[in-house]
């Protein structure tokens, strides 16, 4: 099941902002005030050490919860990687971004993942100008991506992130003004300060 609770929760867990919440919201910075504290009454008094399995189980849960999707998918976006000649983690980190809620978060159309996914299954994104509502398609080289109508975009928080100048867009995608374009596949630069992929391929590979 894709996990619905808490989502500072997590990410104190985990010792990261997973970008589960609207970044510059008052949500997020209590997150980043707390980030170092574990949840729960014992705070700090809780750490212990982590064993190598630990830490591969906490980097496969951190990619998990970063994406919103479920372990069986994760789980079979590896199969996927695997079965591919190259570099797994390249193609695992590739499917995963390759994803159209990721993709409408990486182009700043949402503020969140959550919020992409959300927009994506009640219809408000277009794929070449028709309406695609499934969060997990995967986006192909010089795929248009862009909203069903303007009335989306007069939504406070989707305004809020189209006027926002210096946002960094990855370098595989390209946006101007509504529309979006993946230019080129994606690759691990985004995720690999904040994900140690070998341990997560370690994790599936046993």
């Amino acid at each position: 099941m894709r996990y619905t609770g808490p989502k500072n929760r997590i990410a104190r867990r985990q010792g990261i902002d997973l970008g589960l919440k609207t970044a510059g919201s008052k949500s997020q910075e209590r997150l980043l005030k707390k980030i170092a504290i574990p949840p729960g009454q014992h705070g700090l008094n809780k750490r212990r050490k982590v064993s190598e399995r630990g830490n591969q189980i906490r980097e496969t849960q951190k990619l998990r919860f970063m994406f919103g999707v479920t372990a069986k998918q994760l789980k079979n976006y590896f199969k996927k990687a695997v079965s591919t000649k190259g570099n797994t983690a390249l193609y695992l980190c590739t499917l995963l971004e390759s994803r159209l809620d990721n993709t409408v978060y990486r182009l700043g159309f949402a503020p969140t993942r959550a919020a992409a996914r959300q927009m994506t299954t009640h219809g408000h994104i277009t794929i070449n100008g028709k309406v695609l509502n499934i969060p997990s398609y995967q986006v192909r080289i010089a795929d248009s991506i862009s909203f069903k109508s303007e009335k989306m975009q007069k939504v406070p928080a989707i305004m809020k992130m189209l006027e926002i100048k210096d946002l960094i867009i990855p370098h595989w995608l390209e946006r101007q003004a509504t529309i979006g374009k993946l230019l080129e596949k994606p690759n691990m630069d985004v995720l690999k300060d904040q994900i140690d992929l070998r341990l997560v391929i370690e994790y599936f590979s046993r």
